[in-house]
């Protein structure tokens, strides 16, 4: 697997030591490092294979984020040059900078979808593109099958809640959902975490926020407010319900209505309520808001009738009874 056709040069590498493993890190054209590398699959004969099949659609979103053009960065893929690449210095004055002449393949460790959709980038678009790297000079098999355990069990995504807070400048719901997680004047400024992290009293995430808010959003006609708009109605909306059952707020372990079930449920009744607002084309705001609201009356007690609601079928079957109450 490890054969090459024909010896390739990559020019401009740095050498560098790594925890006492040489490493060379520079980049290849896609057309010329795809022939260069391989995989080693989970069921490879040796018992020595390691990587999952590859999952076409990650490819395809991969490939589809690249034609964003010069936005579309990416991270350098990790390979295992095998001692397949000898790396020969330009000159003695800079012996950490020079060339690598490619003998065979190198084993890729992390970056199979990244490649995969790269392939498939530059097929559909006739192009070519730059693919950074990160090459060890040589490690063994098991140090090589270690390393991979490592980085896809050990190392964590940033979470959902922080991606969210890390677009709030390009989607306006994210953008929402931060500036109701911030604003002292919001029901949820005491209660949510943006990080995503759950502790004592904040127990409502910035991705929990983003979903319900897209509940009470659904609305097409929505889409013709500004975000500011969008954030006066929902701020005005949730400390509506926060006034009208304030004692039932600030206990999460004796009632129910800030677990994340009864939160998406009163989203999707105040959807409803935006929607009938708009089609009687009354006004969207707080004084109106806060009289429907006003009609509602449940007991939250965690003991009460909401105690065996779960989930998002939950969430809708009562959302139908707050939706009827709203709109009595």
């Amino acid at each position: 697997m490890s054969n090459l056709p024909q010896h390739y040069v990559i020019e401009n590498v740095l050498q560098c030591k790594m925890r006492g493993k040489v490493a060379y890190q520079s980049y290849f054209s896609a057309s010329i490092g795809i022939n260069l590398i391989y995989v080693k699959p989970y069921n490879l004969p040796s018992g020595k294979g390691y990587q999952r099949p590859v999952d076409s659609k990650r490819c395809a979103d991969f490939a589809q984020y690249l034609s964003k053009g010069e936005d579309a960065l990416f991270t350098p893929i990790l390979l295992n040059a095998g001692a397949n690449w000898e790396f020969v210095s330009y000159d003695k004055q800079r012996p950490s900078y020079g060339r690598l002449f490619c003998k065979g393949k190198a084993s890729l460790m992390d970056g199979q979808h990244r490649v995969g959709g790269i392939e498939k980038y530059v097929r559909e678009t006739n192009s070519d593109i730059s693919i950074p790297f990160l090459a060890f000079h040589s490690l063994d098999e098991d140090e090589e099958i270690k390393l991979f355990d490592t980085i896809n069990t050990k190392a964590k995504g940033i979470g959902p809640s922080l991606s969210k807070f890390l677009r709030r400048d390009s989607d306006d719901i994210s953008w929402i959902a931060t500036e109701m997680m911030t604003r002292k004047d919001s029901p949820f400024y005491l209660i949510g975490s943006i990080i995503g992290k759950r502790t004592k009293g904040r127990h409502v995430t910035l991705q929990n926020l983003y979903r319900t808010l897209g509940f009470l959003m659904k609305n097409n006609d929505v889409s013709t407010f500004s975000k500011e708009e969008k954030l006066i109605f929902a701020i005005s909306y949730y400390n509506a319900i926060r006034e009208k059952f304030l004692f039932e707020w600030k206990d999460y372990t004796g009632f129910r209505i800030t677990h994340i079930v009864s939160i998406d449920a009163l989203s999707i009744a105040g959807g409803h309520l935006l929607t009938s607002l708009l089609k009687e084309k009354k006004q969207v705001d707080p004084t109106t808001i806060t009289r429907y609201v006003n009609k509602l009356s449940v007991d939250w007690s965690v003991d009460g009738p909401l105690k065996y609601v779960k989930g998002l079928s939950g969430s809708k079957k009562l959302s139908e009874e707050l939706r009827d109450q709203l709109l009595s």
